[in-house]
């Protein structure tokens, strides 16, 4: 940039802002700000009216430095304006915000959903994938229950049932998605649990702490599934499942079993055996029963089937899976599994494949198409 030019001109800028109503000094700064532009655009351009060029971008700097003055003295006096504010320590809202998005306007659907959007802060494709359907009718379900609560007052407080599965499925995310949540929906549950003496909200809180206690064995270190029976065992967090076990063992004692209490004695089974051959399958099976009799869940029916196949071998596996409906999510995979365990590589093969087509993450359809080179190696080389 000539710096004769620039001599030259920066009296002429500075008049003229001036006389645009700007002190001197006002001014000079925004000249100084313009001509620092100028280093950099008109070795490359040089404008026609480099006069005209500078007294546009100084007066733009002016009233872009004038607007964030204008703007933090706002906040600085709406700060002033604000009472002080009250002793916070140890204060968490976060549990009433639960209770006020469980609202009884919503259905329990609805208000998962709606929590899990607002208070979780998680996508609304990462909740499809948490509820196994389209992002695109997630969406409209999270915008109508949006719409439910625009006008309501939220005095009446919602459901604890719709907020332990909040909980639940905000857990299932940061332990299996790729937001880390699932620390804070066990500091939540904690919470939950003190505050309410609820066996099926300790019961939750059971499950939680059983399954984060094996979640550093549940990955490799490039991010593919590593199944139950092929975890090393060693890396779970002991201290975690008696602290599990503890409390579903207290919950339990109250007699009235719920769906989570047996959801966490089933991970307890799993947690107590020392190793994949000394899982007590036959108990797990009957943890089932309880379970399907209380929630006649068809995803449910087809854990059973895999646990059967399990306790009384693959052929009983496969029957008990022939009554669970085949548009069940990971259908598929379960059935490889037991084709496998029956010895029909073929169909596994097969099975593994569309299992992972349909699968819902990266990891998941890994570990499946991984199964499905596996077993197809094996039968190259039986030719």
């Amino acid at each position: 940039m000539d710096d004769v030019l620039v001599r030259q001109l920066t009296p002429a800028v500075i008049g003229v802002l001036t006389r645009r109503g700007l002190d001197f000094t006002t001014a000079e700064d925004a000249v100084q700000e313009a001509l620092i532009q100028a280093t950099t655009s008109w070795p490359t351009r040089m404008p026609s009216d480099p006069k005209g060029w500078l007294v546009t971008v100084a007066w733009r700097k002016f009233l872009d430095g004038h607007r964030a003055d204008e703007a933090r003295r706002t906040r600085e006096l709406r700060t002033w304006a604000e009472p002080p504010p009250a002793d916070t320590q140890n204060v968490d809202d976060t549990l009433q915000l639960l209770f006020l998005c469980a609202h009884p306007s919503l259905t329990p659907s609805a208000a998962v959903a709606l929590t899990l959007r607002a208070v979780g802060g998680l996508t609304t494709k990462q909740i499809a994938d948490a509820y196994l359907v389209p992002e695109k009718t997630m969406g409209q379900r999270i915008s109508r229950a949006k719409k439910t609560v625009g006008h309501v007052r939220f005095t009446e407080n919602g459901d604890l049932s719709t907020v332990r599965r909040v909980l639940y499925l905000i857990f299932n995310e940061g332990y299996t998605g790729d937001v880390d949540l699932a620390a804070e929906a066990i500091r939540l549950t904690r919470q939950l649990a003190a505050s309410t003496y609820d066996e099926e909200t300790s019961g939750l809180l059971a499950l939680m702490l059983l399954h984060h206690a094996r979640r550093s064995a549940r990955t490799r270190p490039d991010g593919s599934v590593v199944p139950l029976a092929e975890q090393d065992r060693s890396q779970w967090d002991t201290t975690l499942i008696g602290e599990g076990v503890d409390i579903l063992q207290a919950a339990l004692a109250r007699d009235r079993l719920g769906e989570f209490q047996v959801h966490a004695a089933i991970a307890a089974l799993h947690a107590d055996a020392r190793s994949v051959d000394e899982t007590d399958w036959v108990q797990i099976v009957s943890w089932y029963d309880e379970l399907l009799a209380i929630t006649a869940s068809p995803v449910v029916q087809l854990n059973r089937a895999i646990a059967v196949g399990e306790a009384d071998g693959a052929a009983s596996g496969l029957a008990a899976l022939g009554a669970v409906d085949p548009s069940v999510p990971r259908f598929a995979a379960a059935s490889a599994y037991l084709h496998e365990k029956a010895g029909d590589l073929v169909s596994a093969v097969r099975l593994y494949g569309e299992a992972a087509q349909a699968a819902s993450n990266l990891a998941e359809r890994h570990h499946l198409s991984v199964q499905a080179a596996r077993l197809s190696k094996v039968l190259r080389e039986s030719e």
